[in-house]
Parts: C-alpha cells; sequence; structure tokens
C-alpha cells in the first residue's frame, strides 16, 4: 500500500463513530483514566481506552466497512482513543525545551512501534504493527493528523539495512535510534508534509512504517470535547512481516 489512503465515506463505519464517541465521552471523564492526560491535559493518549469487543464491536455495534474489508483477519485490540484540546501542546513537567520544541515544530514525528527503552530511552522495535487505522469520532479539523509522503520507502530500507543478517526473533535487541533519527530527518528534508482530515465516517489508513504526528492546535475557539479520533494497531505475529508485507 501506498503511504496512507483515506476512505470515503461509509454509513456502517458511521455508525460505529456514533457508538465510540459516546462511550469516549465517559472514558474521558472516568476518574481510573485520568493518567492519560498530558501536556497540560491538552492530549488525552488513550492507550487502550476504548473497550471494543475482539469483533471491534462497541455498544452491539459492529465494526463494519470498507476499508475493513480483507484487512485484518485476527481479533481487534482495545482501540486507542486519541484526543487532543485547544491549546495542544501545553509544555509538560519534565519535558525539555528541544522535546516541547520537536512537538511543536516536527508534531512530534515518529513511527509507531519504535520505543524508548531503559534510562537512554535507546529505541528499539518493539511492537511490529500491521498497519495503522484512524477512524474519526467527531468532525472537528483542528490539530490534524500529518504524514511525510513518502517516508516509508525511506524508513524500509533503513531499517532492511540495520536488520541485515539478523533473525527476526532478534530484531528486538537491536538499538535502532541512530538509524531511526538519521532515516527521519532525510524524511524532513526530502518529503512533503501533508495534512490530514477525515469525518465520522470515514477512514485514515497508513502505512505500518510512515513517520506521522499530530499538529498542534492553532485555533483559538472553544471546543470542550476535542478532535477524537481512535486507532487500530493491530501487532503481527512475525516481525519479519513488519518490513517483508506491503
Amino acid at each position: 500500500m501506498r503511504d496512507w489512503q483515506r476512505f470515503a465515506y461509509d454509513p456502517g463505519l458511521a455508525r460505529w463513530a456514533m457508538a465510540a464517541d459516546r462511550v469516549a465521552t465517559d472514558v474521558l471523564a472516568d476518574p481510573a483514566q485520568a493518567h492519560q492526560y498530558r501536556y497540560g491535559r491538552t492530549w488525552f493518549v488513550g492507550v487502550d481506552a476504548l473497550p471494543n469487543a475482539p469483533d471491534g464491536s462497541l455498544e452491539g455495534v459492529p465494526l463494519v466497512g470498507s476499508v475493513l474489508e480483507g484487512l485484518w483477519h485476527g481479533p481487534w485490540h482495545s482501540a486507542q482513543l486519541s484526543v487532543t484540546f485547544p491549546g495542544y501542546p501545553q509544555r509538560m513537567e519534565g519535558e525539555s525545551e528541544g522535546q516541547h520544541r520537536f512537538r511543536v515544530h516536527r508534531d512530534a514525528a515518529h513511527v509507531d512501534g519504535l520505543l524508548p527503552m531503559g534510562e537512554t530511552r535507546r529505541r528499539h522495535l518493539i511492537e511490529p504493527h500491521a498497519f495503522i487505522l484512524g477512524l474519526p469520532l467527531n468532525d472537528v479539523a483542528e490539530s490534524p493528523l500529518v504524514v511525510w509522503e513518502g517516508s516509508a520507502a525511506i524508513m524500509k530500507a533503513a531499517f532492511t539495512d540495520a536488520f541485515d543478517g539478523v533473525a527476526a526473533r532478534d530484531w528486538a535487541k537491536v538499538d535502532l535510534t541512530e538509524v531511526y533519527q538519521t532515516a527521519r530527518k532525510r524524511c524532513f528534508e526530502s518529503c512533503a508534509r501533508v495534512a490530514l482530515t477525515a469525518k465520522p465516517g470515514e477512514a485514515l489508513l497508513l502505512h505500518r512504517l510512515t513517520l506521522h504526528g499530530v499538529a498542534p492546535w492553532t485555533g483559538s475557539e472553544p471546543c470542550e470535547e476535542g478532535r477524537r479520533v481512535a486507532y487500530f494497531r493491530p501487532h503481527l505475529d512475525n516481525p519479519a512481516d513488519w518490513l517483508a508485507r506491503p
């Protein structure tokens, strides 16, 4: 697949988004989920926060739509509920000035699954995902998802070289920090930054190696509900598929 695809409105997916939005309101108000707020409460990370069933359904509403046809045959994990609010991102306690600038000016651009490990926060492939599926839950265009067009090919070439001669079962042991940073810098220099917006019932599908992030909230209008998006990132059982699959 290409770096990203936008799928047109699907009534089945719109029904699911409406149900998910109702659930999201309760999740955001749940004291047990208060730890998911970041950056001066301008971002709710929402990891595994949506209580969907393994078949993706929520409140009895099935997860259906053209984007899902043949996309994934395994169980669906609990979706991330990512919500940005006006003022995102405020500087978080303990965050360096450089880290804050990167979030503001580079949208905290990243490739999913490369997690910072240990005290030195070295990057390793811990979560090889099959794809990134973003499903908007409300019609808010602020703080959009952004991608760098053509970045997946750059990342694939860099990681293919880094894993050369290493058995896939050992990929998580390989320190990818410098390789990742160099490839990301090349993406910034040579790839167009594209802001992606979509409405409930539509879908955004990203290649798992696409460099992406979330843009700052630039508008001044109040929006108490924030921009709500559910994200699915199914885990690949075989790490080799992370580079081998289209």
